[in-house]
């Protein structure tokens, strides 16, 4: 019996809909060689939305989202300039991808930071220091602390503007994305770094508290404590000491953007937002709106958000190992893009539709292998 998926499909602001053509091809690969079909609907989401429909996430995507089995997400925002155009409460990130979380509560934000040895000369970070590679999951609590605590914004009886934002945590917030973090260690190397800021947070004195009480259920586990200060520094120096790094909202989203800057490009960094009924995935980096329709993104983080969903949403594993297989082997073969270009030395520097060309045809190659 042939599994059936329902993907919504958002293709985002920019550079977007380039890369999400590359990206949703390895669905149709997938059909031709594989007991599987995949119903793609596609449906506005960031900023164009806003320009059409007058809301960055419109009522009618919300309703394609709840049908569907996942969503697949591209790059969202304009400009600092053309998001002026877009009233605050509407510009992309809080009218569009804030709600998009809230709605589904994906509270557990996987980016994997993955460079192969034989593609280590795309990071700036001297070869020493790469040796063999880095292979890094960081852990990022996705729907809590500053970005979703309260707000206030006016004007104080001295006549000065303020704002107030709340970092809020509560215990179970923090227990469910600790815990999710040991069992990923336990499934990889069994190392996990807490990363927090317990000499100045008191949200991170509760975190570590609950850290610690969550610990007791994974004896096996080697835990290291790190402020997040002193493990921006880490990753430059020594990214081969992590394994599996969990912490809250804001310090995911800094740390896991600087993980990108030592593998070369954020274009390197794929990402999937977990939530207990539903998971999107999408790319880490923005929508690079200076380059788009240009045929020049990297469409490496689209396509491994894709690998990513068909192995967390749907169960296909294999086939998802192919996928990131498939990359690799285009990497290492001597190619690379343009965000890329000047860092790998003699490589050969190949377009967004070039390099899709080349990962889907090695894809297929492998699903028939398999098949023989």
């Amino acid at each position: 019996m042939t599994n059936a998926y329902k993907v919504a499909v958002l293709e985002g602001d920019a550079i977007g809909p380039e890369i999400m053509r590359q990206a949703i091809r390895v669905f149709s690969v997938l059909e031709q060689h594989r007991d599987v079909a995949f119903e793609l609907t596609h449906a506005p989401f960031g900023a164009q939305a806003y320009f059409d429909h007058g809301k960055a996430f419109p009522d009618d995507t919300k309703t394609i989202c709840d049908n569907a089995d996942a969503i697949l997400k591209g790059p969202v925002g304009l400009s600092f300039e053309a998001s002026k155009a877009i009233p605050v409460e509407e510009q992309a990130e809080r009218g569009a991808i804030l709600p998009l979380r809230a709605r589904f509560e994906t509270f557990a934000n996987f980016r994997p930071i993955y460079l192969s040895k034989d593609m280590a000369h795309f990071s700036p970070l001297k070869p020493e220091i790469i040796k063999d590679g880095i292979d890094i999951l960081l852990i990022r609590e996705l729907v809590g602390g500053l970005y979703f605590g309260e707000k206030d914004r006016g004007i104080n009886s001295e006549g000065l503007r303020y704002v107030h934002e709340t970092l809020a945590y509560d215990e179970k917030q923090i227990e469910r994305i600790v815990r999710v973090g040991f069992e990923q260690a336990g499934s990889r190397r069994g190392k996990l770094h807490n990363i927090h800021k317990s000499n100045v947070l008191m949200s991170s004195v509760l975190w570590n508290e609950v850290f610690e009480e969550v610990q007791r259920d994974y004896p096996d586990i080697e835990v290291h404590h790190l402020l997040v200060d002193a493990a921006a520094t880490a990753l430059c120096l020594n990214p081969g000491q992590f394994d599996v790094m969990v912490m809250e909202n804001m310090f995911g989203d800094i740390l896991s953007d600087q993980g990108g800057g030592i593998l070369g490009s954020l274009g390197l960094m794929p990402s999937a937002c977990i939530g207990p009924q539903k998971a999107y995935y999408e790319p880490s980096h923005g929508s690079a709106p200076d380059i788009a329709g240009q045929n020049i993104a990297n469409p490496y983080s689209m396509i491994g958000s894709v690998a990513m969903m068909l192995e967390m949403s749907f169960g296909m594993k294999d086939e998802a190992q192919m996928v990131w297989a498939a990359m690799t082997e285009v990497f290492e073969s001597g190619v690379t893009t343009s965000d890329l270009r000047g860092i790998g030395g003699t490589a050969q520097t190949v377009g967004t539709d070039a390099f899709g060309d080349l990962v889907i045809n090695a894809f297929e190659r492998q699903l028939l292998a398999t098949n023989a």
